[in-house]
């Protein structure tokens, strides 16, 4: 997706949202007490439009890759680095729990993780200088991509919001 493109969604969806909520307080009609009826459906449509994740990022251990997708419409496709032997890459479905744009690992020789996107306990997916290793098992249970990428996916993380955005590791 262009930077234009995502600009444009955006927009759209902040001007949705906007209007959702006008629609959702009775802004809609001058005489909103006779439309109940209608601003219940608005009001469910609010709160069923309020609870999708807008960033899906989904790892796939098997094949080592990443799909990242904005609002059900595919953004990338990365090459990634899971667990190697003896560790583990939780699976699951998370949310976004914590952001660093720059961070080093206490517990791992104080390794650099750029642009950290924590999702379970020490668990991020992260910028990684090791290239020649991704498409390969080699983290201690992070997921490892391209500085490039891990930039990426922290822009997005951090413009639509930790709450919408959604991590879904499966083998």
């Amino acid at each position: 997706m262009k930077k234009s493109t995502l600009a444009f969604l955006v927009a759209a969806l902040t001007f949705s949202f906007s209007i959702g909520d006008a629609v959702a307080k009775g802004h809609h009609h001058r005489n909103h007490h006779r439309h109940h009826h209608t601003r219940g459906i608005h009001r469910a449509k609010k709160h069923h439009i309020a609870q999708l994740p807008i960033v899906v990022a989904h790892i796939a251990i098997g094949t080592q890759h990443m799909s990242v997708s904005v609002n059900g419409d595919r953004y990338a496709d990365w090459v990634v680095s899971t667990a190697k032997p003896g560790f583990h890459t939780p699976q699951g479905s998370f949310r976004a729990t914590r952001l660093a744009r720059v961070y080093f690992s206490k517990k791992y020789d104080n390794s650099p993780m750029p642009n950290s996107v924590f999702f379970h306990g020490g668990n991020a997916i992260h910028g990684t200088y090791h290239i020649r290793a991704l498409g390969h098992p080699a983290s201690h249970g992070c997921v490892r991509l391209l500085p490039q990428h891990a930039a990426e996916l922290y822009a997005l993380v951090e413009h639509f919001g930790m709450a919408r955005t959604r991590i879904v590791v499966t083998q």
